[in-house]
């Protein structure tokens, strides 16, 4: 039996379990009805919100629990150095494409399998969601150029699994990027996997409606926030931290999200991951009721909500390490040749390597691969630039069918 004991939040310590607060645990941020105190950034949680709360004392801990392996601190903005710069890739593209291009169909199947057990009333796999998860950090701690090359292959008709799993996936190139443990990284990947897995109980009439949603299909929409989290909630050993996301990754900064309006005291640093990279993928991607607007507009959007509705110095970050011109984008070159973007130089990101698709006169050519970086003329002895990104329907491009026609590996090949 618990004994529930009156606690000012002045006299909250690390090591405490609240049971109770001085208000509904539905008009606090807290996810759990019940926890332990583990860090003073958990105090500090509390009495931003509180004045006072219950204790069990019969669950307070006379000393520190002894980390376990494997298991991370609680990570917050506080303890991330943003000045570092990312860690050095464990390898190249061209080494790492093959493994990547596996893992991410074989993911891609996974997470599709994930939605349509959902869609008939079971559960996650948590165990083969986290191997899944793995095996993308792994790729992406090679080569993060790999997956984003990848992440840019969207098909509108499977849309909610793909984003599902571009997002995982970002959120580990960003995580990467802010020098995450591994451990952090599989916890913000998982996160990003799961975050829209309640929509899988939006009726799909709705999911899928063309044109806009009405004001009530509208409510029915957004209440995938909060299926998602029961959903998680009951799933056999999910990482606390996803079940925070799904509930609340629709949430901002200045409290105007759903569904609970919490604002920026209540939102995780892996749900505010997850919430700009869930954005610019949609944005950046064809659905049934618009086409995917480009990786420059996509990140004006972001650059306009920060500070307000999205957290400024993750966005700063976030855009810095797509780059200006990401993997997958089409780029048109100062003469006039138009190319795809393979590989980011993260020491000179205005120069990656590219393909260059078609000549001057738009007219489809070799595959060729060319590393900006190395400061090449054109034929007019000028240095060679790119000019800025176009969008790919603009010169008949369908970056999937010239996928799966080879053009990466003919232009490795021809590299040689």
């Amino acid at each position: 039996m618990n004994q529930r004991v009156y606690t000012p939040v002045t006299q909250l310590s690390v090591g405490m379990y609240v049971i109770e607060l001085d208000r509904p645990w539905l008009d606090s941020p807290f996810l759990f009805q019940g926890f332990e105190l583990e860090t003073e950034d958990d105090i500090r949680a509390v009495r931003d919100v509180c004045e006072y709360v219950y204790i069990d004392a019969t669950r307070k801990r006379k000393r520190p629990a002894p980390s376990k392996s494997g298991q991370e601190s609680l990570l917050t903005e506080n303890n991330i150095d943003f000045s570092l710069p990312p860690p050095a890739k464990l390898s190249v593209f061209e080494k790492e494409f093959t493994r990547a291009e596996n893992t991410y169909e074989e993911v891609g199947v996974l997470v599709s399998d994930f939605m349509e057990r959902i869609a008939n009333g079971e559960g996650i796999d948590t165990k083969a969601a986290k191997a899944a998860v793995a095996e993308c950090v792994n790729s992406i701690l090679h080569s993060p150029d790999a997956f984003l090359w990848l992440s840019q292959l969207k098909n509108k008709d499977k849309y909610t699994a793909q984003h599902s799993l571009n997002v995982c996936a970002l959120s580990i190139v960003l995580g990467r990027y802010l020098n995450f443990s591994t451990a952090n990284l599989n916890n913000v990947g998982l996160c990003g996997m799961m975050h829209d897995m309640g929509k899988m109980l939006v009726p799909l009439d709705i999911l899928n409606k063309p044109g806009k949603l009405e004001p009530d299909e509208m409510e029915i929409m957004r209440s995938h926030a909060a299926l998602g989290y029961e959903l998680l909630k009951s799933s056999h050993d999910m990482y606390p931290g996803a079940i925070d996301t799904a509930y609340t990754h629709h949430e901002t900064l200045d409290g105007k999200g759903y569904p609970r309006k919490i604002g920026q005291k209540g939102i995780s640093l892996f749900t505010r991951m997850v919430t700009i990279v869930d954005m610019y993928d949609a944005i950046t991607s064809d659905r049934v009721y618009q086409k995917g607007r480009t990786h420059l507009e996509a990140t004006n959007i972001l650059a306009n909500m920060a500070g307000s509705q999205l957290d400024e110095r993750l966005v700063i970050k976030f855009i810095e390490c797509l780059g200006v011109y990401p993997p997958g984008s089409i780029v048109m070159m100062t003469n006039g040749c138009v190319a795809i973007v393979i590989e980011v130089n993260e020491l000179q990101k205005l120069r990656p390597k590219i393909i260059i698709l078609l000549d001057a006169h738009k007219q489809r050519v070799p595959e060729k691969i060319i590393n900006l970086a190395d400061m090449l003329l054109d034929e007019n002895g000028k240095v060679l630039t790119i000019k800025g990104i176009v969008k790919a329907q603009d010169y008949n491009i369908d970056i999937g069918k010239y996928y799966q026609q080879g053009v990466l590996q003919r232009g490795f090949a021809n590299d040689k």
